[in-house]
């Protein structure tokens, strides 16, 4: 497991409908995550999905940078990039509590994996 070269993950990010990022962020952020998972298509080379978790390796991690390219989307990449990310948070810290932000596009997915709305009881805030 290990996150995508640059030109990869900032490509992912735009073409899967993320926000964009600059090549300074990507490059500060791609190799700094506590886990990370890239998919490559083996006819093509292409790399055709990612995933990224940020934590402190023992109790808090928060799913990050879920994105499978558009034309690699409905067959099962996402599903195996959670599922190996999630894996490895329970093979490191069992019963640890791990987070995410979901946008319209992932919520089946993140739901297949046991994640539930925390709303009412807590909402997500970002700084403005």
């Amino acid at each position: 497991m290990e996150p995508p070269a640059v030109d990869d993950y900032l490509r992912l990010r735009k073409e899967s409908g993320l926000s964009e990022r600059t090549r300074e962020q990507a490059e500060k952020c791609v190799g700094g995550a506590w886990a990370a998972c890239h998919v490559v298509h083996e006819e093509t080379g292409e790399t055709a999905g990612m995933g990224r978790v940020i934590g402190d390796g023992g109790w808090y991690f928060h799913i990050i940078d879920m994105a499978v390219l558009p034309h690699h989307q409905r067959k099962g990449i996402g599903d195996a990039i959670m599922t190996a990310l999630l894996n490895r948070i329970d093979e490191e810290a069992p019963g640890a509590y791990v987070n995410l932000l979901a946008d319209p596009p992932g919520r089946r997915l993140y739901a297949r994996h046991g994640f539930v709305e925390t709303a009412p009881g807590s909402i997500g805030m970002r700084r403005a």
